[in-house]
């Protein structure tokens, strides 16, 4: 009820704001007719992004409610690339650096301890953000004695639209996450700057995977859970909406048939000779977002290089993509294959048994 009386506030305080900004017609002047259908749309896109902000709000105090018991919380802000498409790059700050806004987890049990291992935690979907959709998850490793650094990448939602719009899915966003993890080791005096591990599920995994890829001296340990895999082969099954999103300037430009080794650069199993780093995937069979033939392409393309890593199919698993969110007994089994996975290389405190 609350965001309903906000959002009739916003509407007519929008409405009045931009209808005011429009003079009336002078008899001795000219004026353009009023685009009203402009209007509506920037109302709606006002509407939209505040409600994404109140959203986030809300959000935020919840994992102080979820988690407070337990953890440590904060959130700071430091600086990654510039925009990807800057619209004036000889105006006043076009090239400054984009601010990304991130959480800390410091687990209270284990805030006495020198050094700890840290878990760069990335979240997942395209427009997404790190909600308390995932507090029992962050409940789990903070009881293991992991630091959590959960960075808020470039075109995520909660802040506003203009950094709504800074999305670059597949590039700049890897390069805020890598940002985040050493902004993490710098300034977090826990941070134990030779265990460091990064985890995602779904585009966060993708995001995982393209960062120890690409940076294998970063990293001690990743899990990508139903991770995109396969971009190209993604649109190839998703439907014409959902593959006019990626043609867009404020995504990656070109549709696939202009540019398909831009769609390759961006995607991991086209990467996947890189890999150096211990990693652990899981994929479902019956996954109805990432379809489980894009991460098997992807373990084949490891294989085929003669790559180390560790994986699991799990076959119809319920739950579909989030199977192994989910607070169900099989969700709880398969992260404790997780947690162990990540205990090898990152040694917390109280790791699983």
């Amino acid at each position: 009820m609350y965001k309903l009386y906000l959002a009739t506030f916003l509407f007519f305080f929008i409405s009045g704001t931009l209808f005011a900004q429009t003079p009336p017609a002078s008899p001795t002047t000219s004026t353009p007719p009023i685009d009203l259908n402009e209007r509506v749309r920037l109302l709606e896109e006002n509407l939209r992004f505040a409600d994404q902000s109140l959203a986030k709000s809300v959000d935020d105090l919840l994992w102080y409610q979820k988690l407070g018991d337990v953890a440590i919380i904060d959130k700071v802000r430091y600086d990654s690339k510039p925009p990807h498409v800057i619209k004036n790059p000889t105006g006043q700050g076009a090239n400054n650096p984009v601010v990304i806004p991130a959480y800390t987890f410091v687990s209270k049990k284990f805030a006495s301890a020198k050094k700890l291992p840290l878990l760069v935690f990335v979240h997942d979907g395209i427009h997404g953000d790190f909600s308390t959709l995932y507090a029992h998850v962050v409940r789990e490793l903070l009881d293991q004695g992991y630091l959590i650094f959960a960075p808020e990448y470039r075109g995520s939602v909660g802040y506003g639209g203009a950094f709504y719009n800074q999305i670059d899915y597949g590039d700049y966003e890897n390069d805020d996450v890598l940002a985040g993890k050493r902004w993490a080791v710098e300034n977090m005096p826990q941070v134990d700057a030779s265990r460091v591990g990064i985890i995602g599920w779904s585009h966060g995994g993708m995001i995982s995977l393209m960062n120890v890829f690409d940076h294998p001296e970063d990293y001690k340990v990743a899990y990508a859970g139903v991770p995109v895999s396969d971009i190209i082969a993604r649109l190839g099954y998703k439907p014409q909406s959902y593959r006019t999103i990626f043609s867009a300037a404020t995504h990656i430009g070109k549709d696939p048939s202009d540019n398909v080794a831009e769609y390759r650069r961006r995607s991991p199993v086209w990467n996947a000779q890189k890999l150096k780093t211990p990693l652990l995937i899981h994929t479902n069979t019956n996954d109805e977002d990432v379809n489980v033939l894009e991460v098997e392409s992807l373990i084949n393309a490891l294989k085929a290089h003669e790559k180390k890593f560790e994986y699991k199919i799990y076959q119809d698993a319920p739950g579909g993509h989030s199977f192994n969110r989910l607070d169900t007994k099989l969700a709880r089994d398969s992260r404790e294959e997780i947690y162990k996975f990540l205990a090898r290389y990152l040694s917390p405190p109280a790791p699983v048994r």
